[in-house]
């Protein structure tokens, strides 16, 4: 009961959240987040009072469950942006913008951060500023896209963002692996190419291998029904076994094979998107299923941040070195790469700011981290955790922004205003008219 109840109160705070914020035109992840900060355990939750908020962390993780098939049906959504006919037009900008805004930020924040380490070495050591910088290239895609659809922004920038995110996952596995490898390198004196090199590519390519084959599964198996309802069934169904097949993992030899959830579930909607003829309606029914999953993820999002890493001065010093540099990272190399590729001087300019909300990939990489090297690992999750919580709560609003000023979204018409209105004042006037005959 304690479960069911914490997940209805989550979901009802987070919508309640939405009309506090409306006035304000914040997106809606905004308010999801600062209804799971309210909820969690630095707040409500604290209050001890059974059922209502979140007491503990331990009692945020046990609906890691809802935050795995969210993740899962985001990347889905995702992939399903990766039709050929616009990859033909924008493809190779895509590319080449993800690959380099990703590297750029690395080496901005590994030199900041390398300056720091020289000032103040018995804080922040050469491994930590390795492992960081290579955490700096993840982007959150859930944000971006929950922006992307609050706000039916289309547009130039809109076609490029997407697809960039998701190459994101990519590029940041193995230049987290590589990194980190080094960097265990540099404290052990050991050094394994396995795990720096062969582990990262088999995860990437297992994981494309997985996608597509669910992809092309999904697809013949939506042939044998004919009533939409099944079909989105069907799709919701293989999503979730997507998902936790990704889960998987195994060991042949030395060699660690694993998958990336983000990376499978993008992939299957790819091929999906490709080769089904049916999936445009389908993407759009699914779409309206997973909204309150996808309000859930982001209440339970912000519930899960940790508040006390405010109370450690040097955390909070070498956490805004990070959030600082990372984002002139993000932003110079997306501005250099999209100018050097042609892109329109609104995606020039905007892109970067897009690419700046960090939160699923960069929690799993500290995470790693904080398993595999306890004594390094403490330092590279509170400043992870410390940039996480400030770039979902004010990410989302400059992503609306960035949008907005590039023209991918438009202001609501006059006449669309004025047709709300006119339901509305056509709704009330009905409820009003039996309370009248009484």
């Amino acid at each position: 009961m304690s479960t069911l109840l914490s997940v209805s109160i989550a979901l009802l705070a987070g919508l309640i959240m939405t009309r506090f914020f409306k006035p304000l035109k914040l997106p809606a992840v905004t308010a999801y987040l600062i209804a799971g900060v309210l909820i969690g355990p630095y707040c409500i939750g604290a209050l001890g009072w059974n059922g209502i908020g979140f007491p503990s962390h331990d009692a945020v993780g046990k609906l890691s469950l809802i935050s795995e098939v969210a993740l899962g049906f985001i990347a889905f959504s995702i992939g399903s942006e990766f039709r050929l006919d616009d990859l033909k037009k924008t493809g190779k900008q895509a590319f080449v913008i993800g690959v380099v805004q990703a590297l750029v930020a690395t080496l901005f924040v590994d030199l900041a951060l390398y300056g720091l380490h020289l000032l103040m070495p018995d804080k922040l050591s050469l491994p930590q500023v390795i492992t960081l910088g290579a955490i700096a290239t993840a982007t959150a895609p859930a944000a971006t896209l929950m922006v992307v659809r609050q706000y039916k922004a289309k547009g130039k920038l809109t076609d490029l963002l997407l697809p960039i995110v998701a190459l994101d996952d990519a590029v940041g596995l193995i230049v987290f692996a590589v990194s980190f490898g080094i960097a265990k390198t540099l404290t052990t004196g050991a050094i394994d190419v396995i795990s720096i090199v062969v582990n990262p590519l088999i995860e990437i390519v297992a994981s494309l291998v997985l996608g597509a084959v669910m992809g092309w599964v999904l697809t013949q198996l939506e042939k044998l029904f004919n009533s939409n309802t099944n079909r989105l069934n069907l799709t919701i169904g293989l999503v979730f076994l997507t998902a936790a097949l990704s889960m998987l993992e195994f060991h042949v030899g030395p060699v660690h094979v694993s998958f990336s959830s983000l990376l499978v579930c993008m992939m299957l909607g790819t091929i999906f998107c490709n080769i089904c003829p049916l999936s445009e309606d389908l993407m759009e029914a699914s779409d309206k299923w997973t909204s309150p999953l996808f309000a859930l993820f982001f209440v339970i999002s912000g519930a899960e941040l940790e508040l006390n890493v405010f109370a450690d001065l040097a955390i909070v010093i070498i956490g805004l070195v990070y959030i600082i540099f990372r984002s002139l990272g993000k932003y110079f190399g997306s501005y250099v790469s999209a100018k050097a590729t042609a892109c329109t001087p609104e995606v020039t300019k905007y892109l970067g700011i897009t690419l700046l909300p960090q939160a699923g990939v960069a929690l799993g990489m500290c995470a790693i981290a904080a398993a595999e090297w306890p004594g390094e690992g403490a330092l590279i999750r509170n400043i992870t955790l410390f940039a996480v919580l400030i770039y979902e709560l004010f990410g989302p609003l400059m992503t609306r922004w960035a949008l907005t000023k590039a023209g991918d979204i438009k202001p609501m018409s006059d006449e669309v205003k004025n047709r709300r209105s006119k339901k509305l004042a056509d709704a009330k006037k009905q409820t009003q008219e039996p309370n009248k005959a009484r």
